[in-house]
């Protein structure tokens, strides 16, 4: 590397990195691992910026050099005091410019072998839009498929458990994946910060080793998946989970029991099938989640929206569905998810011949 300069492919050729971003910038999606060390907090960057669009550069660098001196000083006397002469950190900023070139001059200064990543954040990002163009195509993976209420997601944490390689695509994105899907303690990441979760998890896989996935529209919430990676999953291998109406209606009361706790936020989330419902069964099912009544609730759900639209994708998204082994169960407890997790493990090296399907579990499409 040149001197004081590093590139992405030498991150790990150093005990620490340092972001020397705005604190918005770092929260919208950051290197895994760094520090926020901001050279300039959210309104100081917005009164920097200001004055070099009102004013001349001159005056923006003038005002701002203060503002960055100073909170350089704060973090080497709160942040880096205890740090050893062999310490080597990384910094960078918006697109290694000034912020994180100033940061850099000072830590050298005082005598560590600090240095700037060329491209600051934006070579980050750019390298990981590349990756995720080649680096899906790579992997086995094996789609964990089946109606609204078969417990894909809990499968895939049971399957984690036996040791399987398991991409959980709803855990990155924080989100179920159906209309209700929202999580009510987490919010979703920026799209930003889903690749790079994205990204990080498929590089630290062997390829040589099949990657469980569950079957994923092209939006889970608001997060878009890359189309690299829908098109293989669409392409790969499938295994269907072919759970009985009732052991997947009690899975639902007990996996979404969180939504009877706030009726307005319920009743709001209805509100968004409407023109897919009538204006009568809407109406009925917020009557029915005023009385919290979650599982006559859940059961209309799955017979009269969910159900209907795995229906009508049926072997149009995934090519390979209609050649997936089937697992049936009629027991989506946590010991029947253990049990069937266990199953779908044991088969994984093999294509048995799927097994006839119920009517009432359709394929793979997720339901939104």
């Amino acid at each position: 590397m040149k001197k004081g300069l590093a590139t992405v492919a030498q991150l790990s050729a150093f005990d620490e990195i340092i972001d020397a971003r705005s604190p918005a910038e770092f929260e919208e999606d950051r290197i895994p691992g760094a520090i926020g060390c901001p050279v300039l907090d959210n309104e100081q960057r917005r009164i920097v910026g200001t004055i070099y669009k009102q004013q001349s550069a001159f005056e923006a660098r003038r005002i701002g050099a203060a503002m960055v001196a100073e909170n350089i000083a704060h973090h080497l006397r709160t942040r880096f005091q205890d740090k050893p002469k062999g310490w080597r950190p990384l910094v960078y900023c918006w697109r290694g410019g000034q912020r994180s070139g100033s940061f850099v001059t000072w830590l050298r200064l005082i005598g560590w072998d600090a240095c700037q990543l060329e491209g600051g954040y934006k070579s980050w990002r750019r390298m990981v839009v590349a990756e995720l163009e080649t680096l899906p195509q790579r992997f086995d993976f094996r789609v964990v498929c089946g109606a609204t209420g078969s417990g894909k997601t809990r499968v895939l944490e049971a399957l984690a458990g036996l040791g399987a390689q398991v991409l959980d695509l709803e855990g990155l994105a924080a989100h179920k994946g159906s209309v209700l899907g929202a999580l009510p303690d987490r919010p979703q990441p920026t799209q930003k910060s889903f690749e790079t979760a994205l990204f990080e998890a498929l590089r630290r896989f062997d390829t040589a080793r099949p990657v469980f996935v569950e079957a994923e529209s092209r939006k889970i919430g608001r997060i878009q998946v890359p189309e690299a990676l829908i098109a293989r999953m669409r392409a790969s291998r499938c295994v269907a989970i072919d759970a009985t109406h009732d052991a997947r209606l009690e899975f639902l009361v007990r996996d979404y029991a969180y939504l009877g706790d706030d009726v307005s936020d319920l009743q709001r989330k209805i509100d968004f099938l409407k023109g897919l419902q009538s204006n009568e069964t809407l109406e009925r099912w917020k009557a029915l989640a005023a009385a919290h009544d979650l599982p006559a609730l859940f059961g209309e759900f799955i017979d009269l929206h969910y159900d209907p639209l795995y229906h009508r994708s049926q072997n149009r998204n995934f090519v390979r569905f209609p050649d997936a082994p089937a697992f049936p169960t009629n027991d989506l407890s946590p010991a029947g998810i253990a049990a069937l997790a266990r199953e779908i493990f044991a088969a994984r090296d093999s294509t048995p011949v799927a097994a006839p399907r119920s009517e009432a579990v359709s394929p793979d499409f997720p339901a939104r």
